[in-house]
């Protein structure tokens, strides 16, 4: 049997500002934590307004753990010169939940393509160097409901197994959402489907 990969790298805190320089263009990289395309337009907008004179806003993202989704912009760059360099940088730092941007001033020189290319990349791996990295896992919620006679039980496998309780609804019967580690999932969910009077189910 393979084994189940349910870790992620990421961060958790944006990253200092960081700065590139190539024959009088300026390159400042920025890290941010990201977990929707509202966080993402969210830092956009801080940094348009804090580099309001500034030409172009290149940046690259990728969101998700299991399947992934990314975009890379260019912003007015030559095709393909800007965000691809900049997604490239988070593949190869094996970073999600993450948007990299790099805000340009330019300094009245042409860098060329490969100039381009070389300083959004280099700009981003500053921005990604300066971020702490920390690795998470993938987790899976589970719904359990139940009635009260069967709460020393639930709690019980909730402490011997370490399990996260995420949230919990205490009505005419006891409702808890659990937190489990993707690779204990299915033995947690067998554990808790076989205990009479316990519905264990998972939330999508």
């Amino acid at each position: 049997m393979e084994e189940v990969k349910d870790t992620y790298k990421t961060i958790d805190v944006p990253s200092e500002e960081t700065l590139f320089k190539d024959r009088n263009s300026k390159f400042f990289g920025y890290a941010f934590s990201v977990f929707s395309e509202e966080d993402i337009k969210e830092a956009l907008d801080g940094l348009k307004k804090k580099h309001h004179s500034a030409r172009h806003f290149c940046y690259a993202w990728q969101l998700g753990t299991e399947t992934t989704r990314f975009r890379a912009n260019d912003d007015g760059e030559p095709s393909n010169s800007a965000g691809m360099p900049i997604y490239g940088q988070i593949q190869a730092f094996e970073v999600t939940n993450i948007l990299i941007v790099s805000v340009r001033y330019f300094g009245g020189t042409k860098l060329g393509v490969g100039g381009l290319i070389n300083a959004y990349r280099t700009s981003a791996q500053y921005a990604l160097e300066a971020s702490e990295i920390i690795e998470k896992t993938i987790d899976i919620q589970y719904k359990l409901t139940f009635d009260y006679d069967m709460m020393n039980k639930v709690q019980r496998i909730i402490k011997e197994r370490n399990l996260n309780i995420i949230a919990q609804k205490l009505e005419m019967n006891c409702e808890y959402t659990i937190s489990v580690r993707k690779k204990e999932a299915q033995t947690i969910f067998e554990i808790f489907e076989n205990l009479f009077k316990v519905e264990v189910k998972k939330v999508e």
